[in-house]
């Protein structure tokens, strides 16, 4: 079922193939979508199935649509560019997902260095509130469309240990309700999706940072950050991207503001 036929989205933060950006923008596209795949520029890595180039190419591939576009969304210019670009090949944007983000300052609040402060603000929340700004003038023009912001169970509750990272992703939620507040009746939703423990390079590198504080086995780490978890375990990033999909798409069309806990049962809590 093309559920988003005819539709444009862009996803941050996507060039990685086991993230949750990379997984959304193959499932916005199977949704038929025209996906805009954006993540920062990085030098050439040694093999060739990385980065938005090569995600953009397995999309069409698949026989999707797909076009990649460096984005650093620390930098509104390039933010401002990246859309203006889109509107004026594509008319316009009717799905956002800010998915970029950055685990800087994720580490126990006394430890937090004022460069890890300026990068987790930066990233998680400014560039994310600059998306949001650059894409709803051209949303409005035709006539809605649908911000699915990528936060955190961290946006609901704490976990010890992930100072400005927790900070900045409650911050994305509450972003998330202002926007929809705001834009409704332009027939624009916004909605956050807050994920647990998800297989991604960012939660292993979380675990091992752990495990060595801990002076135990990773593995060991692993299973204790899991004990609260009802399923278990992590979730993998196509089950993120579901949800996402969901939300971006018209069986949503009744949820705006909403922080959605995808989470394994995880409680809010921690």
């Amino acid at each position: 079922m093309d559920a988003l036929s005819h539709k444009v989205a862009l996803v941050t933060g996507a060039g990685t193939p086991s993230g949750i950006g990379w997984a959304t923008a193959q499932a916005l596209a199977n949704a038929g979508a025209l996906v805009v795949v954006t993540d920062v520029e990085h030098e050439p890595g040694p093999t060739a199935d990385v980065g938005i180039d090569a995600l953009a190419a397995a999309i069409r591939g698949q026989g999707g649509d797909a076009m990649a576009v460096p984005l650093d969304i620390t930098d509104r210019a390039q933010i401002d560019r990246c859309v203006a670009m889109v509107s004026e090949h594509h008319g316009g944007v009717d799905v956002v997902v800010n998915n970029a983000g950055t685990s800087a300052g994720a580490r126990p609040f006394l430890e937090i260095t004022a460069a890890e402060w300026d990068a987790s603000y930066r990233v998680n929340l400014k560039g994310t509130a600059d998306v949001c700004q650059a894409v709803i003038p051209t949303m409005t023009e035709r006539g809605g469309g649908s911000i699915v912001n990528v936060a955190s169970t961290g946006g609901l509750g704490a976990e010890a240990g992930f100072g400005a990272y927790t900070a900045t992703k409650h911050g994305v939620v509450g972003l998330t309700k202002t926007i929809a507040a705001e834009f409704g009746r332009a027939g624009i939703r916004c909605n956050a999706v807050c994920p647990g423990f998800v297989a991604t390079r960012m939660h292993t590198e979380a675990t091992e940072r752990l495990a060595a504080a801990a002076a135990i086995p990773v593995d060991e780490m692993a299973a204790r950050r899991y004990e609260a978890v009802a399923q278990g375990r992590a979730s993998t990033p196509d089950e993120i991207a579901a949800v996402i999909a969901f939300l971006a798409g018209p069986a949503a069309s009744y949820i705006t503001g909403a922080a959605i806990p995808v989470s394994g049962g995880t409680p809010v809590g921690l």
